[in-house]
C-alpha cells in the first residue's frame, strides 16, 4: 500500500471550500478531478438542491438556508459519509457518459496529466494507481500533511490547465475548481477503488488509446 489507512483517532483536518476536504497525514486519499464542461450547470443546480433537502430531512439545516457545505459538520460521522457516497456515485454515473468536450481522450492531452502526476512521485507525495479519462481523473496518493495535499492538487490543475490550453489553442478555466476526495479507511477499500479505478473505461466503453490507465506496484 502507498500509505497509511485514514485513523480516526489521530489528527486530521477539515479544510472547507465548496465542500469539506478531508486530510490525514500519510493517509491514502482518492481524488477526482473533473474538466469543467462534464457535468452542465443546470445538472449541477439540481444537485445542489437535492443536498439541501437530503440535510434538511436529517434535521441539520434549516429550511431557510442556502449553502448546504456549512451544515455537513452537523452530520455524524456514518451520516457524513452516506451523503459524500451518495452524490458522489451520482457524480460517477454522469461522468460516466463521457460530456463535454472529452480532450483528455487524446493521447497528448492524458500524457500531460500522467507526467504532471508522476513528476513529484517519491518526493511530494506517493502516486498510486490513475486513469486519465476523457473529462475526469480518478487517482490515488498520500502527502505528508493536509496542507500539502491542497497545495499539490491546486499545483496540478493550474499546470496541467495551462498546458492543456496552450496546446488546445483555448483559453479559460479548463478544470472544475473543488476536486472530489475520500480518505482510504480500510484495506478492502483500497483494493475496491484500485479495481474501480481499472474498470472506468469499460463502463464508460472506451476503445484502447481513449484513456491512460497507471497501474502501481502497491
Amino acid at each position: 500500500m502507498i500509505g497509511e489507512l485514514f485513523d480516526p483517532k489521530a489528527d486530521f483536518s477539515i479544510r472547507e471550500t465548496c465542500k469539506p476536504h478531508w486530510s490525514q497525514s500519510g493517509a491514502v486519499v482518492f481524488i477526482t478531478f473533473r474538466t469543467r464542461d462534464s457535468i452542465p450547470a443546470e445538472v449541477i443546480g439540481r444537485w445542489e438542491r437535492e443536498r439541501c433537502d437530503w440535510l434538511i430531512r436529517s434535521g441539520v439545516m434549516p429550511h431557510d438556508a442556502i449553502q448546504w457545505s456549512e451544515y455537513v459538520d452537523g452530520l455524524g460521522p456514518e451520516a457524513r459519509e452516506a451523503f459524500s457516497e451518495q452524490f458522489y456515485l451520482q457524480q460517477e454515473r454522469y461522468l460516466d457518459d463521457c460530456r463535454g468536450d472529452c480532450v483528455l481522450r487524446s493521447p497528448k492531452m492524458s500524457k500531460i496529466v500522467h507526467d504532471a502526476l508522476m513528476h513529484f512521485d517519491g518526493d511530494r507525495y506517493r502516486m498510486g494507481d490513475f486513469i486519465v479519462m476523457p473529462n475526469h481523473v480518478h487517482l490515488l496518493a498520500s502527502f505528508s500533511s493536509g496542507d500539502s495535499m491542497g497545495k499539490q492538487c491546486r499545483s496540478w490543475t493550474h499546470y496541467t490547465a495551462v498546458q492543456i490550453n496552450r496546446l488546445s489553442g483555448k483559453k479559460g478555466a479548463f478544470w472544475q475548481t473543488d476536486p472530489f476526495d475520500h480518505l482510504v479507511r480500510s484495506p478492502e477499500q483500497y483494493d475496491y477503488l484500485r479495481q474501480y479505478i481499472a474498470d472506468n473505461p469499460k463502463k464508460a466503453r472506451l476503445s484502447e488509446g481513449e484513456y491512460l490507465h497507471r497501474k502501481s506496484a502497491s
